[in-house]
């Protein structure tokens, strides 16, 4: 039943996806006014990170920048049906740029093996195709409570085109990434997200600490593998999506030894990625339910729900 949902849920979002773009992006933007109207999930997140981060806005600023952000989360919901349900060699020609190439190939040519940190910015998934263009990987990710999300989400990103492998977040995945990179080979981690409580250093990310994953940084220092940011930034325009793909060096130390040193360098190149275009940061997810031990401060979210 769990794999026959799942294709239900496929055949829906390729319907979906089959749309015109003109279309879909006046839904979405439907979706985001809706979202607002409604002050929905979506709408109290992005709001209260803003006021978390960004007190250098008045409120009406932030509302103006809240406005944004809904609309290209709206956007990027169907934009990535589209990049789900086509196939990849379609997907890539969306991607006009490519900055940074050299780069990338140089790594892969090191034998050093290479982690691709991803930040939570612009079109990850179409990133995960490039990735899978270029290179066999392995992606690390944190499976959804639904089972039947878990076996969506593993089919759609089979589409990716390539050989990639879908690890699961857990001990026996983060030693299957290990044994990756110690044969010089690729791996893909989202590296904003919150991880458990355990399992992570506080480091400032946009001035206010959040737990932030050490596995990244311990990856990187014992098997000395080369750590990359990659993302694709949208670019404006009216017309159907089309991307600019980044891939720079991420900043000295993430792979240092010292967990909360790796940790502050590793947000330190997310942050920057993400000032580039703001709106473009995945601002709906709560970046900083966990708070620092000892520092008196409760779940900046918790009033959401009251």
């Amino acid at each position: 039943m769990t794999e026959l949902a799942a294709a239900l849920l496929y055949a829906l979002a390729w319907a979906i996806a089959r749309l015109p773009w003109w279309l879909l992006r006046m839904l979405a933007d439907a979706v985001a006014r809706l979202w607002l109207a409604l002050d929905a999930r979506e709408a109290r997140v992005a709001r209260r990170n803003l006021e978390l981060i960004r007190a250098d806005l008045d409120a009406n600023a932030r509302e103006a920048l809240l406005g944004d952000i809904l609309r290209t989360t709206a956007r990027q919901t169907f934009e990535t049906l589209r990049l789900w349900t086509r196939p990849a060699a379609r997907n890539l020609a969306d991607i006009v740029e490519v900055r940074g190439e050299a780069l990338f190939d140089e790594a892969l040519r090191s034998g050093d093996g290479l982690i691709v940190a991803a930040p939570h910015m612009g079109n990850w998934e179409l990133l995960n195709q490039w990735l899978a263009s270029k290179t066999p990987l392995a992606i690390l990710y944190r499976p959804p409570e639904s089972a039947v999300g878990e076996a969506f989400l593993r089919r759609v990103r089979a589409n990716a085109g390539g050989d990639v492998e879908q690890v699961r977040a857990e001990a026996a995945g983060v030693r299957t990434l290990l044994k990756r990179l110690q044969k010089c080979g690729v791996i893909g981690i989202l590296p904003d997200q919150q991880p458990k409580a355990g399992e992570g250093e506080f480091a400032p990310f946009f001035g206010k600490p959040a737990l932030t994953m050490t596995l990244l940084g311990r990856l990187a220092s014992r098997s000395g593998a080369r750590v990359l940011l990659c993302w694709c930034e949208r670019l404006p325009g009216a017309g159907a999506p089309r991307f600019a793909l980044h891939v720079q060096a991420a900043p000295a130390g993430v792979d240092a030894a010292d967990p909360a040193q790796a940790v502050a360098a590793l947000n330190a190149g997310v942050e920057a990625v993400a000032r580039r275009d703001f709106a473009q940061y995945q601002w709906t997810y709560k970046r900083y339910t966990l708070r620092p031990p000892g520092s008196g401060e409760e779940n900046p979210y918790l009033d959401l729900y009251r």
